[in-house]
């Protein structure tokens, strides 16, 4: 079963079609990764994929895939801005396990005063309320995160398969379509100022979201602790690195 690879598809074409993508280099050794687990009838095979591009208006574009059968699927797909727009960032955590389902759809905004709300938010909360029915809120989940998302945050925990082909799949493309609109109207900033708290806003959400990735748990056991570690920071979350090789050249 490929539960995520719809979404990834989708995704790409759409990107292909609305921007002018370029790739986006992939570190040696994190394109493909495979493993095995468990034992006898319980062995499975499992694939992680890593996909990257660019456009002008958008720094990096990134999906990490895990396939490992029925009680293993995994889409993370984020889009980071380039330093000059204020932005806000495309976060899809797609993720089946043995336990069910869970569902986090948002555009993370880098300030949450009312005119970036007013600009990014409230456009796309009646995407969201056109979801509430079908995709109820889906419980706690840490109180620092909070800081990190939006009024239109799709948070959820589907019972049924089902609804995340169609319900989830329906939100992911309204999501990414209106994230792109946003894109396309977006303008370059130039007030020093305003890039330093970009700038900043970008560092802290990267920072926080690299320390406490969820996936850092399943991605050690699956292909060890040094593998993990230089995937998250020289890849999913790599604006630190990015910045210090600027910086050199």
């Amino acid at each position: 079963m490929t539960l995520y690879q719809p979404f990834l598809d989708y995704a790409i074409a759409l990107l292909n079609e609305r921007l002018e993508l370029e790739p986006y280099p992939i570190p040696i050794g994190f394109e493909s990764k495979e493993c095995t687990t468990g034992k006898g009838k319980r062995e499975q095979l499992v694939v992680t994929t890593s996909h990257a591009f660019k456009s002008p208006k958008l720094r990096q574009i990134r999906a990490a895939h895990v396939e490992g059968g029925d009680s293993l699927q995994v889409l993370n797909f984020v889009i980071f801005p380039q330093l000059t727009y204020d932005l806000p960032f495309f976060g899809a955590d797609l993720v089946t396990l043995p336990g069910g389902h869970l569902i986090a759809l948002d555009m993370q905004p880098l300030f949450h005063n009312e005119a970036y709300q007013k600009q990014y938010s409230e456009p796309i909360l009646p995407i969201w309320q056109r979801y509430q029915e079908d995709l109820p809120w889906g419980g706690d989940f840490p109180e620092e995160a909070k800081a990190f998302f939006s009024p239109a945050f799709l948070w959820t925990r589907p019972q049924e398969t089902k609804m995340v082909e169609t319900r989830v799949f329906e939100a992911f493309k309204d999501y990414l379509q209106a994230y792109l609109d946003f894109v396309q109207q977006a303008q370059p900033i130039t007030d020093s100022q305003r890039l330093g708290e970009i700038l900043e806003a970008q560092q802290r959400y990267l920072n926080y979201r690299a320390a406490k990735d969820p996936a850092r748990g399943m991605f050690t056991r699956l292909y060890g602790e040094e593998w993990t570690e230089e995937y998250i920071h020289g890849f999913l979350f790599d604006l630190e690195r990015s910045l210090a090789v600027d910086d050199v050249n």
